[in-house]
């Protein structure tokens, strides 16, 4: 693990992402975001917006899909690598705690690796799917 967890080519960076992300481990999480990270969750995601900081990407975003969802994960699963490009395809899958529903849908995100962090993140996702699960009813 240790030369993994040194590494900084860029798929390893967002691969310890994805595993701090699957820990809880936001420390670790920020620990791969850039000073100046730029991270964007989709137009009608429930979170959308352009987020900043490492602090303000995880307060803006991973802390509020664990008070909203039980079991949030990522699960990466296909890695397609151009220099500091990373675009991973990858699911979701969670409980919304309010009505819950189940979610499980494809993603892919396109991260921007430059010395060791990531500098940007962008999303892609079935916004309808994931706000279905979090609409009350049948």
């Amino acid at each position: 693990m240790g030369e993994f967890a040194a590494s900084t080519a860029p798929a390893d960076v967002v691969r310890r992402q994805y595993l701090a992300s699957a820990a809880g481990d936001l420390d670790a999480l920020r620990a791969t975001l850039a000073p100046d990270v730029e991270w964007t969750e989709m137009a009608g995601f429930p979170l959308a917006g352009t987020y900043r900081t490492p602090e303000g990407v995880t307060s803006n975003v991973m802390e509020k899909l664990g008070k909203e969802w039980d079991g949030w994960a990522a699960h990466d699963d296909t890695y397609v690598v151009d220099g500091e490009n990373v675009v991973v395809l990858a699911r979701y899958t969670a409980t919304n705690k309010a009505t819950g529903k189940p979610v499980d849908v494809r993603v892919a995100h396109h991260f921007v690796v430059r010395g060791g962090l990531i500098v940007r993140f962008e999303q892609f996702v079935d916004t309808a799917l994931v706000r279905d699960a979090m609409a009350p009813g049948a």
